[in-house]
């Protein structure tokens, strides 16, 4: 009913026209039965469209009462039936759809219809004062129902405007859930991509130099290059696994952690950047998120190196457990001549080792050295990682 309310309400309109019948059949002699037909339609109609324009029903059903009160002659008590229970109907949906004091006002005026009813047809002889009390205490039972009913109405539409702003929200989260998971894609496919094409380019162009007049050093160049292609597809094919299938049982090639930062400090010494790697406290143990932050921050920090310092300069790299913190200092003395990786530095690297540090918790800071060079400094916390 609520989702047809017109049919719903045609049921109504039928129902009265059906209570009218034998009004109607018994009264066919006193006045014409045309005019009973009319004013019962005129009454009876608009509450038809109640649920749709209920301010213009019920007034249509009042001024309708009031054409009936003067249209036919005092003493016929049956013909008020319809306007009666019509009216009640209208001011039950005064009260719901339109308002209480809207709906006082209408109160007030079907309470002077039907004063004027009582006085005009039944007579204070034909217990005048009884039928008055009858027809309104029909009217207060329809003002509480109406109450009882707009209450809840209006309940249920506080719930639904609640689930709606749940599900709003509930959007609203996924969307950021979504942009966060992009984040994190683009950081590893930048950790992963960027250190290796680094790597690869400043091999490529030692090869170059060296083709020539050290075939031996650009042989090793050359290998140095499909080595770390290899493993760069070795980690996206990792790192795809993982996005297809968050659940997937089957077996994966470990992530990187603390345990792999001597394997990437030996391809970097390989391109020809020295490194000098120390690791302080119990390692071993972290967890593998943490141990994946620290080895991406590395790995990012010196392929910042390769990039910026370039040939001839050198880097250091202090991982150190101090309790419940685990501290990364990753420096360079900037001496040598930069490489023009074209197309690979975009300000990215900084801004994913920050973000990486802020998923634990932790903090990063980074810039130039007094004396010359690059620094990172990162202070990881364990617990709740």
């Amino acid at each position: 009913m609520r989702k047809h309310p017109t049919f719903g309400d045609s049921l109504i309109a039928l129902l009265l026209l059906v209570m009218e019948l034998p009004a109607l059949l018994g009264d066919l002699t006193p006045q014409p039965w045309l005019l009973y037909v009319v004013t019962d339609a005129l009454i009876i109609g608009p509450i038809v469209i109640r649920r749709r324009h209920a301010l213009l029903s019920c007034y249509l059903v009042l001024i309708a009462g009031a054409f009936q009160l003067f249209t036919q002659g005092p003493g016929d008590e049956n013909v008020a039936r319809a306007a009666d229970i019509a009216l009640g109907i209208a001011l039950y949906t005064m009260v719901v759809y339109v308002g209480r004091r809207k709906a006082a006002v209408y109160a007030v005026w079907a309470f002077l219809g039907t004063a004027l009813w009582g006085v005009w047809r039944v007579k204070p002889s034909n217990g005048m004062w009884l039928a008055m009390i009858v027809v309104l205490v029909v009217f207060a039972f329809c003002w509480v129902l109406g109450e009882f009913v707009g209450a809840r109405r209006a309940y249920l539409n506080e719930m639904e405007q609640r689930l709606r702003l749940l599900e709003s929200e509930r959007d609203h989260q996924a969307k950021i859930a979504v942009v966060e998971e992009r984040a994190r894609i683009a950081r590893e496919l930048h950790d992963v991509v960027a250190h290796a094409v680094s790597v690869m380019v400043v091999q490529a162009d030692g090869a170059g130099y060296a083709i020539s007049t050290n075939p031996e050093l650009a042989e090793r160049a050359v290998k140095t290059i499909s080595s770390t292609g290899r493993e760069a597809l070795t980690e996206l094919r990792r790192l795809l696994g993982v996005l297809r299938s968050e659940d997937n049982e089957h077996e994966r090639t470990p992530q990187p952690s603390t345990n792999s930062l001597d394997d990437l400090a030996e391809r970097v010494r390989l391109v020809g950047l020295p490194v000098r790697l120390r690791m302080k406290g119990e390692l071993d143990g972290l967890p593998a998120g943490i141990g994946l932050g620290i080895y991406r921050i590395v790995q990012e920090a010196l392929t910042n190196t390769l990039k910026h310092a370039g040939a001839g300069a050198s880097a250091q790299v202090k991982v150190t457990r101090n309790g419940e913190n685990v501290e990364l200092d990753i420096t360079d003395d900037g001496f040598g001549t930069p490489h023009q990786l074209v197309g690979i530095s975009g300000g990215n690297g900084l801004i994913g080792m920050r973000e990486r540090a802020n998923v634990f918790g932790g903090s990063l800071d980074a810039g130039p050295r007094p004396g010359g060079g690059w620094h990172v400094h990162a202070v990881l916390p364990i617990q709740g990682t």
